[in-house]
């Protein structure tokens, strides 16, 4: 408990007495653990904690776990709590809708409350899992990255704590963790690489695999923050409707392809809805142009080469 403890307070050192923070708890030993760690900690710097529990509506017995996770959390001395209900819109997978739903309520539930921060739970595993779904999906560099541990107002403290941690510390402090069917159920391709995969790697190559891949996520993260600066330094001095080809081809592919999914983007392009085949179409038409047609793009942008240069118009 006291590593937990130690994390949690390297973040709450951040804020300002009488600011108020939000915690987001399922109820599972992660964000128990952290629950309980912000309770002792942030009482003695006059930072008010509000617990949030949000109900997805998924499972039929869902309010009434949620009812006990309020329990635990008045047990333990986060009185200043919620429950949030949700209603799914199964438009991208239960998994990614859920997600998109869940946030969504805690930035309403923050507002709200005027917290100037979110706490989540996730760990060490978490991070591991993550980078390993990436890697399954071809991701970029970024996306390798897995979660950063300060992402506007979402904070996660415990990305160096693991699982085993976590479920410990509910013993020691007597907390009663939540175990979600969907967490065992392998459909979801999380769950299949929680249970199969890094259990096969750690058999098969050696312990310590999540903690390697978490220790890879934190490297490429650096080198994709800098990428990313470098990009917007050259997108500072550029008009995105309007590119330039031969400045994009004298830029590193890196470089480049981050302009383009800016520009993209800026076009129209529906957020998340780019793939790696998508900027690969609008890069041929920089380094690989033989005279080829547009290239047609979601959310209907479509980017033309035209005399030397890159034209993005959505119809």
């Amino acid at each position: 408990m006291l590593a937990i403890r130690s994390a949690v307070r390297a973040y709450l050192a951040m804020h300002e007495a009488g600011e108020c923070i939000v915690v987001a708890i399922s109820g599972g030993a992660d964000s128990l653990a952290l629950a309980h760690a912000l309770s002792i900690e942030a009482p003695p710097l006059a930072i008010r904690v509000v617990g949030v529990t949000i109900d997805h509506q998924l499972q039929s017995a869902s309010g009434e776990q949620a009812v006990k996770v309020v329990a635990q959390l008045n047990a333990i001395g986060i009185t200043e709590n919620e429950i949030s209900k949700v209603n799914v819109e199964i438009s991208q997978g239960l998994e990614a809708s859920a997600r998109k739903a869940r946030y969504e309520a805690l930035d309403e539930c923050a507002e709200r409350y005027k917290a100037v921060a979110i706490y989540l739970g996730h760990t060490q595993d978490d991070q591991a899992e993550s980078v390993l779904l990436g890697l399954a999906r071809g991701s970029g560099t970024r996306s390798l990255s897995g979660m950063a541990q300060i992402n506007g107002k979402y904070i996660r403290p415990l990305l160096a704590i693991t699982r085993e941690q976590t479920e410990k510390a509910c013993n020691e402090m007597k907390l009663f963790p939540w175990l979600d069917p969907h967490n065992s159920d392998n459909q979801f391709a999380r769950v299949r690489v929680r249970n199969i995969v890094l259990p096969t790697l750690e058999e098969n190559i050696g312990p310590g695999i999540s903690e390697a891949l978490a220790r890879s996520a934190y490297l490429l993260r650096d080198d994709a923050d800098a990428l990313d600066q470098w990009a917007e330094k050259e997108i500072s001095a550029m008009d995105l409707s309007d590119l330039e080809c031969e400045a994009l081809a004298a830029l590193p592919k890196a470089i480049r392809t981050r302009i383009l999914r800016r520009a993209i983007y800026s076009a129209g392009a529906p957020s998340g809805s780019l793939s790696a085949e998508h900027v690969s179409a609008v890069e041929a038409l920089v380094t690989a142009w033989s005279g080829q047609g547009p290239a047609h793009l979601p959310g209907g942008v479509k980017v033309s080469r035209l005399s030397g240069r890159l034209s993005l118009l959505q119809h």
